[in-house]
């Protein structure tokens, strides 16, 4: 895991993304998923299970933003556990 940078949640607000731990599981489980960016301040029932997802499908996590800060990168008024970033699809 990595801790995020300002430079990261910069990428946040333009990349195509899926906000949320189960509309990122999804993505990580569907194989749409590039990176997976974990909040810090996340409820730990919810974020163990996305992170063994993670790991058994070798998508690289980032930590360190907290919710706020996340759900602020992805332009929504609210916190988000957890967002990925997603492949363009054709």
């Amino acid at each position: 895991m990595v801790a995020v940078s300002n430079v990261a949640l910069d990428t946040l607000k333009t990349a195509k993304k899926v906000i949320g731990a189960k509309q990122t599981a999804r993505a990580v489980e569907k194989g749409l998923a590039l990176k997976v960016y974990l909040a810090q301040d996340a409820d730990r029932r919810v974020i163990a299970p996305l992170m063994e997802t993670c790991r058994r499908n070798q998508i690289p996590i980032e930590t360190g933003a907290t919710m706020g800060e996340l759900g602020k990168a992805c332009g929504i008024e609210v916190g988000a556990a957890s967002v990925a970033i997603v492949k363009e699809q054709q």
